[in-house]
């Protein structure tokens, strides 16, 4: 594993910022990582880059003990906090320079280029950072916590500030880092992690309470399934009563209906070989889902202890 974190405690005087978190990142997946203000993600992330110690537990990136072997772990680690620090009076190339010669670069010139170029930061290479843009600050610290080519990349709040043409760049950067890092990606934005994220973790209150893919989270904690489907000839509703697992059947046309089912069941093959053994023309048909901020808010709106919901 890239990441690994065992039990992992922050306690600040009587409050547990962080409580007994288990997970781990593979490599090579865009780890999304979700929690309400206050639930202990950015405490996680400053964990893992050694920022400040655990209060229990241990963590691990590709091996290394962060606690125990913090300058080794921070060697793979690239890492964009939510406030982006920058020294606002240096210009983007003068200050990326200086962070080649910190991480100790060979050929710094050719680094830099290449990810000037991929950043987007081509036509400000010779801006002083302090007259750029929030958005252009945030490529300029996606650059830099790029420079040593980490195995990890942690970012937090990675697209604040962004217009929607960079955030459309941006997600297609983390797509193509994701393909060779391991990413942890932190965000209130429910269309980012579904746009980006191959797994999801929602922590409440310094708590795991979900570690899954997306779908398998809206599917586990939506009621019936509901599917509208569409037909080129007129269907009876009884008729439709037939088909295997569905329960309820609504008509919004006389072609077109929703068939609702038991939670977990996908009605579609049904739907589908039962259309064809009646010779019906199936035009349409999509399954309806609960979104990832109503799964959000299932999670995460009241303080009661929930099961946690994890992958199989």
């Amino acid at each position: 594993m890239s990441v690994k974190v065992e039990a992992l405690t922050k306690i600040y005087g009587e409050q547990r910022a962080v409580d007994q978190l288990t997970f781990e990142a593979r490599p090579g997946e865009i780890l999304g990582f979700l929690g309400p203000n206050g639930a202990g993600k950015t405490t996680t992330m400053k964990i893992l880059t050694g920022y400040i110690p655990a209060t229990e537990g241990k963590a691990y990136v590709c091996g290394r003990d962060v606690a125990e072997d913090a300058l080794e772990a921070r060697k793979l680690l690239g890492y964009l906090p939510e406030h982006n620090p920058l020294y606002k009076d240096m210009y983007v190339l003068e200050f990326l320079r200086f962070a080649a010669r910190l991480y100790r670069i060979p050929n710094p010139r050719a680094r830099i280029a290449e990810l000037v170029e991929l950043t987007g930061l081509t036509r400000e290479r010779h801006k002083l950072i302090g007259a750029l843009s929030k958005g252009y600050r945030q490529r300029v610290g996606l650059a830099q916590a790029l420079l040593h080519d980490p195995e990890v990349l942690i970012l937090d709040e990675p697209t604040t500030g962004l217009d929607p043409n960079q955030l459309a760049e941006i997600r297609e950067l983390i797509r193509q880092l994701g393909k060779s890092k391991t990413l942890i990606f932190s965000t209130h934005i429910m269309q980012e992690v579904q746009a980006v994220c191959d797994r999801v973790l929602i922590i409440n209150q310094g708590k795991l309470v979900a570690d899954d893919s997306i779908e398998h989270l809206q599917n586990r904690l939506q009621g019936e399934v509901i599917v509208t489907a569409e037909w080129a000839e007129p269907v009876s509703a009884a008729l439709l009563q037939k088909i295997q697992g569905v329960g309820k059947v609504r008509a919004v046309s006389d072609r077109k209906y929703q068939l609702s089912g038991p939670p977990g069941r996908d009605l579609r093959p049904e739907i589908f070989h039962f259309s064809v053994a009646q010779k019906m023309t199936l035009l349409e048909m999509h399954q309806e889902t609960s979104s990832l901020e109503s799964v959000f808010r299932q999670l995460t709106q009241s303080g009661d202890s929930k099961e946690l919901l994890h992958e199989n």
